[in-house]
């Protein structure tokens, strides 16, 4: 028989044991949110969960129990057979740990397939993740990277990370740029989402004695970041990067290839097209038509992002800055890297 198995007891056995955790909601619900690093085999999938959801509604509880029988009758073997392939331990959850987990977990038992179940589903996991985050405790000391618009501040904490230093990345967590275009050729995540990949990240870095992030303002795309990790930032130490605009203007057509979301970048400049003088605005829309991308790029940082980040710097005490001035990112990042190791030691 399976066992249940509580948010404390997962959250425990994963400090230590790799555990598959397997969301048998239907698809939307995963894509909506799920527990970081699931993989979704759907009990039932979206028209077939709405039409079970009208019976029960509008019939009875017996006539969607019988329908969701029978639906499930006719995919049981694929559903045994994809959970068959996965190593491991295993922890099915549904919504609030319901029927779906429940029969997922019994059937699958019958098949001489064991699992445990999360009990309170993934109800219980946002639970928690919003408890963690109100009563967090968490000493650790920001080191923020700040820089004008392409300076390359969000590859140099990726490469970090990949040299296993304590990275937070807001922005890979947020599946968005920070700025107007900065979805572009993105699917941005929700705030549900966001705030279980901040904490599950917090949680692993909770002894560092410092993180590092990005120095971005309150909204990135469609979340917005939490009062105490902005005053975090704002306490923290702030790395100034400087390169010159035109390493800056190749850095950002590398990352948004603009020739490839002509029409998003077209409609997204047109949203801060007002807020520019008007025959800078001009020129930067036709260039972006005529695909002069190197010239609507350098336009658009020197009369629209460089300003903004201007003022925002001016506002950071003397004291709290390191400034970092690098002919190219791969100087940058060099300099970077030595200021950390130097001055923190947690390379």
């Amino acid at each position: 028989m399976f066992q249940d198995m509580t948010i404390e007891e997962l959250r425990s056995i994963m400090r230590t044991e790799k555990l598959a955790l397997i969301d048998v909601r239907s698809p939307s619900e995963y894509n909506n949110a799920t527990i970081p690093g699931s993989i979704n085999i759907p009990f039932f999938n979206d028209v077939e969960r709405a039409e079970i959801g009208t019976l029960y509604k509008q019939v009875s509880p017996e006539t969607a129990k019988e329908r969701g029988l029978q639906i499930i009758s006719a995919k049981l073997p694929d559903f045994v057979k994809r959970f068959s392939k996965i190593e491991g331990k295993k922890v099915v959850f549904c919504w609030r740990g319901g029927m779906r987990s429940k029969t997922s977990a019994t059937v699958l038992d019958l098949m001489g397939i064991h699992v445990h179940r999360l009990k309170g589903g993934y109800r219980c996991y946002r639970n928690w993740v919003v408890q963690t985050m109100e009563n967090l405790e968490w000493n650790a000391k920001a080191l923020v990277l700040n820089g004008h618009t392409g300076s390359g501040k969000t590859k140099m904490l990726k490469k970090l990370a990949q040299e296993n230093y304590p990275v937070i990345d807001l922005e890979g967590m947020a599946n968005h740029r920070g700025s107007i275009f900065g979805q572009i050729g993105l699917q941005p995540h929700n705030q549900k989402t966001f705030d279980a990949l901040l904490i599950e990240q917090i949680e692993l870095f909770k002894q560092s004695p410092v993180i590092l992030v990005e120095g971005e303002s309150k909204r990135i795309g469609r979340v917005l970041l939490p009062d105490f990790l902005l005053a975090k930032k704002a306490q923290g130490m702030q790395f100034i990067i400087e390169v010159p605009i035109e390493q800056r203007t190749k850095e950002i057509i590398n990352e948004y290839q603009p020739w490839k979301h002509e029409k998003a970048c077209l409609e997204a400049f047109r949203r801060i097209k007002k807020r520019i003088h008007t025959p800078i605005a001009k020129t930067i829309e036709e260039d972006l038509k005529l695909g002069r991308y190197d010239i609507a790029v350098r336009l658009l940082l020197e009369y629209y992002y460089d300003p903004l980040y201007d003022y925002t710097t001016k506002q950071i005490p003397n004291e709290k800055k390191i400034i970092i001035k690098a002919k190219d990112i791969t100087e940058a990042y060099r300099l970077l890297k030595e200021q950390i190791d130097r001055g923190y030691r947690i390379a």
